[in-house]
């Protein structure tokens, strides 16, 4: 995912739900400190953590409390996180080692070290095939392990470079294409690849969130969200978002996707009448708040970022130069609807 560097459930959409207003906003702010860049973070409801990618390390929080429960390291370049429900398995992409980390979810020691394909990035757990798929951003494809274990069992040759990607529960996931500027649908089972789905206007996809009920698809690209059908690939709507659009996520709770932009805003989405999807809320978060997770029980939604410092002047070597973190001042902040 295109993090800042310094280096989705059953609700049916009745006409009072189209109706229903969104109004998120924090309700808490934690500082965690510490240095280094960050990329993905991931809600685990079934134990109440909250997994953060920071640096070289994940730092594990409760996810109510925010309190620090854990450090899982060394995690060099991390990317993503999943999770094996029911288990004590979890992983992490490690972007420049092309690895994945696999980890005990109790004691968060790293058990094993995993090659994968070049530049590992997003990463996901699939419960109709037990899989864990690991999305090689670099290598065009995704490495497959079976989740328990670890072992490897395939790869799925994706024809571009793979972003975010989610399930459909029934066999099928989704995956943006960042540099084609389309969704590839594949089989997780035979790993073979369905579709490739062009994105309309859309344009460098990161985020993906699904309302899988009434099978939307939420693409987040380049200042823009495309909602597209994900029985047939068609785009229904393309709807302007904030500049630095990167994560995605999908409230079953307000029927809304939302995206997280880097210049610290929000995105709030809604069908607010059948077929029509319009933005209704735009929620004022800070600069480099550009990834996203939801706790699916709670509903809460969750982004990082820091605190920076002026970006020093532009110079001929360097013409966009880009501000420094303040050392410390990594921090999660929780919104929420009312």
């Amino acid at each position: 995912m295109k993090a800042f560097r310094i280096s989705a459930v059953c609700l049916c959409l009745t006409g009072s739900l189209f109706a229903q207003s969104t109004n998120y906003h924090l309700v808490k702010k934690t500082t965690i400190g510490g240095e280094g860049s960050w990329d993905y973070l991931m809600a685990d409801a079934e134990t109440s953590r909250l997994y953060v990618s920071h640096g070289t390390q994940v730092e594990v929080l409760d996810l109510k409390s925010h309190q620090k429960v854990g450090v899982i390291a060394p995690t060099p370049s991390i990317h993503g996180i999943a999770v094996v429900p029911g288990t004590t398995v979890g992983y992490t992409t490690n972007g420049r080692p092309n690895t994945a980390t696999m980890f005990d979810t109790k004691s968060f020691k790293a058990l094993k070290e995993i090659p994968t394909g070049k530049k590992p990035d997003a990463i996901m757990y699939d419960a109709f095939s037990k899989r864990i798929f690991i999305f090689n951003n670099d290598g065009n494809s995704a490495t497959v392990l079976e989740a328990t274990t670890g072992n490897v069992v395939g790869t799925v040759e994706l024809g571009g470079a793979p972003e975010a990607a989610i399930s459909d529960d029934h066999g099928l996931i989704f995956v943006n294409l960042e540099d084609k500027n389309e969704v590839a649908v594949f089989d997780a089972k035979s790993l073979s690849v369905k579709h490739h789905w062009k994105l309309g206007k859309g344009e460098e996809p990161t985020g993906l969130a699904f309302d899988k009920p009434h099978h939307h698809l939420f693409s987040t690209c380049n200042k823009v969200m495309v909602v597209m059908d994900s029985q047939t690939g068609k785009v229904l709507a393309e709807v302007p978002t904030g500049s630095g659009t990167d994560g995605a996520v999908f409230d079953t709770s307000t029927g809304s996707a939302i995206s997280s932009n880097g210049e610290g805003t929000l995105t709030v989405v809604k069908e607010v009448k059948p077929g029509q999807f319009e933005a209704v809320q735009t929620v004022t978060t800070m600069r480099g708040a550009r990834t996203i997770t939801i706790d699916p029980m709670s509903h809460h939604i969750f982004v990082t970022t820091a605190e920076f410092d002026p970006a020093p002047a532009a110079t001929t070597e360097n013409p966009r130069p880009r501000p420094a973190v303040k050392p410390g001042t990594f921090m999660v902040l929780e919104y929420a609807a009312k």
